[in-house]
């Protein structure tokens, strides 16, 4: 009988609870989906915790790849026996197969294993709207990039380099320095050691950068708005050390500086623009400026287990789990 991860509450890994579930038939507008992999983001902890509140009891995950089963009455973006992604739509992707509306499955190209697509829908795109969007880059610029070891991270670095820009990456060890830096990243900052804005000042004769991107959050805003030139931007795309706040003065006093807290939602839709990410995403993988392959892997069963993990900064790269 098929199985998902269901919680019932919000806390620590332990409320993670692998259950039977009953799969029907799609609906109208349904494909039934069969994952190969599931993909590990740290979006899942903050709803695991409440930080991003779900309607309970509830399925957990948005980012898996594997190949439709089964389509329901009017569906034709997909078909049974395609090979597809998706990173939208309601929560369980927790699971062995399920029903979800079609119209967020993206077809993978051939060429793009399932392995290797199951680290890039999720964090591949998030790269790309950082990057092509958020904050356009065009070449040439120098950026601060926070957590540059993670999942996002290691992708960034090969979007960077293929994009011609002086990537400044933080990581936490002397280990994690060395993978990003091999992924791309021009400069690396260990944080354990050095000072973050000390150094991109040294780094950039004292002029700072134009943008920040900044996953960690708490513990990083204050080296990042340090970082900054004048009217420069910070792009807060994340809190996984916890959430910030700020007085809008420190804005002004910092060199009038812009911030952003961009989501997913608002940048990859509608269906087109979802695809037209997809595909330039895929077009650098297939052109092999980007490689991607899990660090981490676990069975669904050991849900629990990947988050401790992911929540204890023990990871790198991407993390998994497989069915």
């Amino acid at each position: 009988m098929p199985q998902a991860i269901r919680l019932y509450e919000t806390g620590g890994p332990e409320v993670l609870k692998l259950e039977d579930v009953d799969v029907g038939e799609p609906g109208p507008g349904q494909a039934r989906v069969r994952h190969s992999y599931i993909a590990v983001n740290f979006i899942d902890v903050y709803h695991r915790t409440g930080y991003y509140p779900l309607a309970l009891p509830s399925g957990l995950g948005s980012d898996a790849v594997g190949v439709v089963e089964a389509v329901g009455p009017g569906v034709t973006d997909v078909r049974a026996g395609d090979r597809v992604g998706y990173l939208m739509g309601p929560q369980g992707a927790y699971s062995d197969v399920r029903v979800m509306p079609a119209n967020v499955l993206i077809p993978l190209p051939d060429g793009v294993s399932d392995r290797t697509a199951s680290t890039l829908i999720m964090k591949g795109m998030t790269a790309q709207y950082l990057f092509r969007q958020v904050y356009p880059l065009k070449g040439g610029e120098t950026i601060l990039y926070h957590a540059a070891a993670g999942g996002v991270g290691l992708i960034a670095c090969q979007w960077a380099r293929a994009l011609g820009v002086t990537m400044i990456g933080t990581v936490s060890s002397d280990e994690k320095a060395e993978i990003a830096r091999a992924n791309g990243c021009t400069h690396t900052i260990v944080t354990s050691r050095e000072n973050i804005a000390e150094r991109v000042r040294e780094l950039t004769d004292g002029k700072g950068v134009p943008v920040v991107f900044d996953s960690v959050g708490k513990d990083t805003l204050q080296a990042s708005l340090d970082s900054l030139q004048v009217r420069g931007t910070l792009v807060s795309n994340g809190s996984s050390s916890g959430p910030v706040s700020f007085d809008a003065l420190t804005l002004a006093l910092k060199g009038s500086i812009w911030v952003t807290r961009p989501a997913m939602a608002h940048y990859a839709t509608p269906r087109s623009h979802m695809l037209s990410m997809a595909t330039e995403l895929f077009d650098l993988v297939l052109a092999g400026k980007i490689s991607s392959e899990p660090k981490q892997t676990y069975a669904l069963r050991d849900a629990a287990d990947a988050h401790r993990a992911l929540e204890s900064r023990q990871t790198t790269g991407a993390t998994v789990l497989v069915p």
